[in-house]
């Protein structure tokens, strides 16, 4: 296989969808807070999905939607339940400004810093902090 073969080959993220269950506290914490860019937005069904994207990466998309959206009654009580939880997997971001990023979260309703900004063992410096929603992040100087 040559070079090009492999590149014309390769896969790459497209979006991540993130659920949340407040999509206006969610769009505040994504977009003022983290500072992400509103790309689109659809309103179907009772439901909102919100796509953002990173001034580094506009080509990766986040989509915050609601655990009930295009999900059954029963499923979209069991990933809501697990939300609440907060047991669904971190997202992981890159600031350039880590510090400033965590004081900013710090500040904004609802969001929850759990972990200072500390160097690792194996050599990053982030935190750890919970959205609106409860979700667990991770945040790297970068």
């Amino acid at each position: 296989m040559t070079t090009s073969d492999a590149t014309s080959n390769a896969v790459s993220i497209a979006a991540v969808h993130v659920l949340v269950d407040d999509p206006d506290a969610a769009l505040a914490f994504y977009r003022d807070t983290l500072g992400l860019t509103v790309q689109n937005e659809v309103a179907r069904g009772g439901f909102r999905w919100i796509t953002l994207a990173t001034a580094a990466q506009p080509e990766i998309q986040i989509v915050l939607s609601q655990p009930h959206a295009g999900r059954s009654q029963e499923d979209g009580d069991a990933v809501a339940a697990l939300l609440a939880k907060g047991e669904l997997r971190p997202l992981h971001f890159r600031s350039a400004d880590l510090d400033g990023t965590i004081e900013r979260v710090a500040a904004t309703p609802g969001a929850e810093v759990l972990q200072e900004p500390v160097t690792q063992p194996w050599g990053v410096r982030d935190a750890a902090v919970r959205d609106p929603a409860g979700n667990f992040l991770r945040i790297e100087q970068g």
